[in-house]
């Protein structure tokens, strides 16, 4: 690796932030992305009970996983399963210490957050999105009405596919975000997708977060 590119991977990894930081940006939001609207007549799915994710049978699964991928950005995300396909624009942390957001104004555009590891990479990358606009239904607005073995593909600048498989689909109430629990590493590429989810108030907005939990399982 040339000199410039370790300066540019230190400088990448200086600036992953921790995740209590991150756990505390969900802790103290109104919700994770501030423009939900919740204005329409039927509201955005919720997970399942039976979504939730088994801890347990992820970190066994995980160990039979394809080998972490080196660091790539990601440029589009596909969920078959909600009929997503999107493209993904790099977000970190605003100047309020939120978790930035894709633009409100394009319903159908993700997030990477720019803090964790890219989507591949061993360790947990984070995509975001929001789930409404003034107009209507956003990018993962159907997020909740996914299912344990669905698939998540995000394709990189590398010209790789990493393909992740859904283990897991909670809400998350904001003051109760177990932070230590979606974003920690679990030693193996895993993947969490996340938007507004629960209930909606026209003072507080969104008061949870839904959050996918994926972990790779193949690699085009």
């Amino acid at each position: 690796m040339h000199g410039s590119e370790l300066a540019e991977e230190e400088e990448r990894h200086r600036k992953r932030a921790p995740w209590g930081v991150i756990a505390l940006v969900l802790l103290t939001g109104l919700a994770l992305i501030r423009n939900g609207s919740g204005e329409f007549d039927v509201g955005p799915p919720q997970p399942a009970s039976a979504a939730a994710a088994d801890g347990r049978a992820a970190d066994v699964a995980a160990t039979l996983g394809p080998a972490p991928l080196p660091y790539a950005v990601p440029d589009r995300v596909a969920i078959p399963g909600i009929q997503v396909d999107a493209p993904v624009m790099p977000v970190g942390l605003d100047a309020d210490g939120w978790v930035g957001a894709p633009p409100p104004e394009d319903p159908n555009l993700a997030g990477w957050f720019t803090g964790a590891v890219s989507p591949g990479e061993k360790g947990t990358a984070v995509v975001v999105g929001h789930v409404d606009n003034k107009q209507g239904p956003a990018v993962f607005y159907g997020l909740g009405a996914l299912k344990k073995g669905n698939r998540i593909e995000v394709h990189r600048h590398d010209g790789k596919t990493a393909v992740f498989e859904i283990y897991g689909v909670e809400v998350f109430e904001k003051e109760n975000f177990p932070g230590d629990r979606v974003y920690a590493s679990k030693g193996a590429p895993e993947l969490r997708v996340i938007t507004c989810g629960g209930g909606f108030t026209k003072a507080g907005g969104y008061d949870g977060n839904v959050v996918a939990f994926a972990r790779l399982t193949e690699v085009r």
